[in-house]
């Protein structure tokens, strides 16, 4: 019982600290050095369905496989929890960003849920800005209230 508990514990923290990574590496590191990388996702320069942006989602994919790997094989306790929690925000953001928000496969439709206007809103301020400097809007699941109202 105490596992599970330590468990959901690791898990949840590392899966609300994923969208402080988010964040961060968005305002800081994609539209920073790492630019070259993102800037298609701004303002797409090609035909294919990927886009350069999607090696970010590979970096925290190894993380969390590492995390798992950790766990498995060197039984370090923590890397379970870890590694899911990581893989768990991983998966709310395709699901959110890539599927709802940006339409690239065609599943949800339009919705009248306040909280995903406001995601939508508040993504798409932040593409309204195609360059590297001046955005707005750096998070994902985390957003402001004035993109509710």
């Amino acid at each position: 019982m105490i596992e599970i508990i330590f468990f959901t514990i690791v898990f949840s923290i590392s899966y609300f600290i994923m969208e402080f990574m988010a964040w961060f590496s968005h305002k800081y590191i994609m539209h920073g050095f790492l630019w070259k990388l993102h800037k298609d996702h701004h303002k797409k320069d090609h035909s294919s369905r990927f886009e350069r942006n999607d090696l970010f989602f590979i970096f925290y994919a190894v993380v969390s496989i590492s995390n798992i790997y950790a766990w498995s094989e060197y039984s370090f306790w923590a890397g379970l929890p870890i590694g899911t929690g990581i893989f768990a925000y991983g998966l709310s953001y395709f699901i959110v960003h890539d599927i709802f928000i940006h339409q690239r496969f065609k599943i949800f439709k339009k919705t009248n849920n306040k909280y995903a206007k406001g995601l939508r809103r508040a993504h798409k301020i932040h593409h309204k800005n195609i360059n590297k400097n001046g955005g707005k809007c750096f998070g994902m699941l985390w957003v402001p209230l004035k993109y509710f109202r």
